[in-house]
């Protein structure tokens, strides 16, 4: 079963469940997969692939509204934002702890020979693809840096 299969049959499932929260993630969701399988880059085709990205994208929008929620002081509307967040994880592939980070760096570090901060974008450029859906590509900067540095 394709991903949005799977999402829309979810939505049918919290529907009768009454599960607001899991309904508003699941809703929003659908909504940027459909959008996306009108864009250029899915040509009416959306693939599991590009769905994961599309849902990514979602959820560090939805993470970064609950932050500044947080900052405000509005902890209703933080943690309401995070548990969508944690429904929208259950779509997305298992992210790589810190420790499968640093060693999957190490090795593209070592693959591409680079030795220090001058070869940041040579190590960049293939660490974001390779651990692409894996992990934030913020993270993945912070501990490149870290490495070379």
């Amino acid at each position: 079963m394709e991903l949005f299969d799977q999402i829309s049959e979810d939505i049918k499932k919290a529907m009768l469940a009454r599960n607001k929260v899991e309904l508003e993630a699941l809703r929003a969701i659908k909504k940027e997969l459909l959008e996306a399988r009108t864009s250029k880059e899915a040509a009416g085709n959306l693939t599991d692939a590009l769905s994961v990205k599309v849902i990514q994208k979602l959820a560090k929008q939805i993470k970064d509204a609950a932050n500044l929620f947080q900052e405000k002081g509005r902890n209703d509307l933080c943690e309401e934002y995070l548990a969508q967040v944690a429904v929208m994880s259950r779509y997305l592939p298992k992210q790589l702890s810190d420790e499968e980070l640093t060693d999957a760096v190490k090795a593209i570090i070592t693959q591409t020979g680079a030795t220090s901060l001058q070869d940041l974008g040579k190590v960049m450029g293939v660490a974001t693809k390779q651990l692409a859906g894996k992990t934030d590509g913020k993270l993945i900067s912070e501990k490149v840096k870290q490495l070379l540095g």
